[in-house]
């Protein structure tokens, strides 16, 4: 017997914590009974389990990294029928979803998979997955400007950790300046509220790296899958940065 979010999950529903969402607002039935519990758990080999009326199965597990184009949805499907990232995806039999997600107007690196432990892992509030992207502002930010986003920003919703920042570009002639940054945090539209704090606001913002895992010239639009060992450096690190964290609030 194992919890319903956790067999969703591994079903590659959704991740575990939107199975739990899935859950509590009603959509998922075990032997014809709507369970809304939490805790409930079931028989994932003897029980018929569906969500939304749809019976669950056991898919081959998906990894794949793909280079989302600006004005595309990080959904695998959008209310107002706008473009969204599985639309690109028409080859991938099995129902994959976004590990996390990327801004409309930002463009780059999102890991898409079926795996919810796999995509739990990357984007729980304890794991500190490095996300590094490239800000394009205008003007020239001066370094001052740089120490206070290594240190730390005020926002809305309290400070952000300290990032690695560094000048990426600067192009004079067309008065703008490319800024590299690498955050440890998933907060919504993070970057860009970092920027405009420091008055120096985004107009283009893709995310190159997560983790050890680079863009590679992968063209907008396209995919690949994950290799074994991609997966497994994208799991250490997850597991790395953890200890680290762990390390760090609990010193002996």
């Amino acid at each position: 017997m194992e919890r319903l979010q956790k067999i969703l999950a591994q079903a590659g529903v959704a991740s575990r914590r939107k199975s739990e969402e899935y859950i509590t607002s009603g959509r998922v039935e075990v032997n014809g009974v709507t369970v809304k519990d939490l805790g409930a758990k079931a028989d994932p080999a003897n029980d018929e389990i569906k969500v939304d009326g749809r019976a669950i199965g056991r898919e081959a597990k998906v990894y794949l990294l793909f280079h989302k184009p600006k004005g595309v949805i990080s959904s695998v499907k959008d209310p107002k029928g706008r473009k969204v990232v599985t639309d690109f995806l028409k080859q991938v039999k099995e129902r994959v979803y976004p590990v996390g997600r990327l801004d409309y107007d930002t463009e780059g690196l999102l890991i898409l998979t079926n795996d919810g432990e796999f995509a739990n892992l990357l984007t729980h509030p304890k794991y500190h997955v490095p996300r590094t992207y490239h800000a394009t502002v205008k003007g020239v930010p001066h370094g001052s400007v740089l120490e206070r986003l290594s240190s730390g920003i005020e926002l809305e919703d309290g400070m952000t950790a300290p990032a690695e920042v560094d000048y990426h570009d600067v192009n004079p002639e067309k008065n703008e300046t490319v800024v590299s940054l690498t955050i440890y945090e998933g907060r919504n539209r993070q970057v860009r509220r970092m920027m405009e704090a420091v008055k120096y606001p985004v107009t283009r913002l893709k995310r190159i790296q997560f983790g050890p895992l680079h863009l590679s010239g992968l063209p907008r639009g396209k995919y690949r899958p994950l290799t074994k060992q991609e997966i497994k450096e994208l799991t250490d690190a997850a597991m790395e940065t953890n200890r680290e964290t762990h390390n760090v609030q609990n010193p002996r």
